[in-house]
């Protein structure tokens, strides 16, 4: 299994780069609550041991990784609404909300390393998408555990308002619980209408 490393950093780097930011978004599979994008420059001489791809890291060694990335390095995250993403689709949004994390990143960087295989059309500055990024670049490894750790505190706020759905356990994923209490409960405010199971109940015959 591969771990993530600074070659692509380095890389940037030797090219007369800076300031390179790792770019990584979560929240696009769900069917409630925002998008959440991360942007991290990290400091080459600081990196925080361990540094991997959130989903393969257990919820205390995020925690822990999360407290030394924010000590050592420069963050900034952002999100796009599920009005924005009902209204644009999920992958724009999920640009949306990459594009204003980098945006909110002071001082500005110089390069951009993006997950995915699609660069935001809002962004201006170099940059390069990185395919499964967040196993490859220590920079969007660690945007991938800021930001996952982000949205997930945002969807446990959002389960105290809306118990039943499970959240504080899916973060909005489409469980079994999530599906069936969709069904029983009904839509909330905060679910994604433009989602096939969201907008099949409120539009069924």
């Amino acid at each position: 299994m591969t771990q993530p490393d600074y070659s692509l950093e380095a890389a940037a780097l030797a090219q007369g780069h800076l300031r390179i930011a790792g770019v990584d978004e979560v929240g696009r599979g769900p069917l409630a609550g925002p998008v959440t994008a991360a942007a991290v420059v990290l400091d080459g001489a600081a990196i925080p041991e361990g540094l991997d791809d959130s989903k393969k890291l257990s919820l205390k060694k995020r925690a822990a990784l999360e407290g030394l990335i924010l000590s050592s390095a420069q963050t900034a995250i952002a999100h796009a609404t599920v009005e924005e993403i009902d209204s644009l689709n999920i992958l724009r949004a999920s640009h949306l909300a990459m594009e204003r994390a980098v945006a909110a990143l002071d001082p500005a960087p110089d390069y951009l390393l993006i997950d995915g295989n699609l660069i935001p059309k809002g962004l201006v500055l170099p940059c390069e998408a990185v395919v499964k990024g967040d196993a490859k670049s220590l920079s969007i490894a660690a945007a991938s555990i800021i930001a996952k750790l982000e949205r997930d505190r945002i969807m446990v706020d959002l389960a105290q308002q809306f118990p039943g759905y499970g959240w504080e356990k899916n973060a909005g994923y489409p469980s079994k619980q999530h599906r069936e209490a969709l069904v029983q409960l009904g839509v909330t405010p905060h679910h994604r209408r433009s989602f096939k199971p969201v907008h099949n109940i409120l539009y069924q015959e």
